[in-house]
């Protein structure tokens, strides 16, 4: 009951904020393609070899009948940027697993703060490459959201919870409330970076035009990730000790 009450006092205080912008989607990528016969030569004329035989060999792509996505075009920037969390559910702060949130940042600065500390805390440690040298190429969309959205960054002094770096049983009961009763999504300040905003959508109708912004290359050395822009340069470097 204890639970109920507490939930019942925080929905009480919040209210709705209007978003009509631009939101920084971040999700892994490539750079550039690959040349998958790179390491059978060096000779360029030999790649253009491989790549004829393969073409003559290889049987017709299959096309289905069947739209990828339940859109009146099949637009693989769209299913990118947009649609993939809300077929591929996974449990994240604000899901437990059985329904999907997609999520955005005010600035690609925070999704690369947000981005890097999942990619590490995550991905390299549950594979044990955590002491490793890797390299990881991401790709930022700007993703237009228009709805009226619940604003959580008043109450989260009241319930620190909301903003726990690794504990989201609040959250997710909080995640589970928005999705059972309808409301396209939420505003809250960001727990990788202080100065950023985090938007967790629920709803993918309010979403829309998605829009290449930028690459972005993550390198893990020497207990710090260094991020690209532009290749060769350092843009941003965080220290791994930072991610508690």
């Amino acid at each position: 009951m204890l639970v109920v009450f507490e939930m019942r006092s925080l929905f009480a205080q919040l209210t709705l904020t209007d978003v009509h912008q631009d939101i920084a989607r971040n999700i892994v990528s490539l750079r550039q393609s690959q040349n998958l016969f790179d390491d059978l030569t060096d000779d360029p004329a030999g790649w253009l070899l491989a790549q004829k035989v393969e073409a003559e060999i290889k049987p017709p792509p299959y096309r289905s009948y069947t739209p990828i996505i339940d859109r009146p075009f099949e637009d693989a920037e769209w299913f990118n940027a947009i649609i993939w969390p809300f077929k591929y559910w996974q449990s994240s702060r604000f899901s437990d697993g059985t329904h999907g949130v997609w999520y955005g940042s005010e600035s690609v600065e925070t999704t690369v703060y947000e981005s890097a500390y999942h990619w590490y805390r995550g991905l390299l440690s549950d594979a044990g490459y955590e002491h490793e040298a890797v390299v990881a190429e991401r790709k930022v969309y700007s993703v237009a959201c228009s709805a009226a959205l619940l604003d959580f960054r008043k109450v989260t002094a009241e319930y620190a919870d909301l903003l726990h770096p690794s504990d989201y049983t609040l959250t997710q009961s909080v995640g589970a409330r928005i999705h059972r009763e309808g409301h396209p999504g939420l505003l809250i300040q960001s727990v990788r970076r202080s100065s950023g905003e985090n938007m967790a959508i629920f709803n993918p109708d309010v979403l829309s035009n998605p829009r290449h912004n930028c690459q972005l290359t993550y390198w893990l050395e020497d207990n710090q990730i260094k991020v690209e822009k532009h290749p060769g340069t350092v843009w941003i470097t965080m220290d791994i000790a930072t991610f508690g």
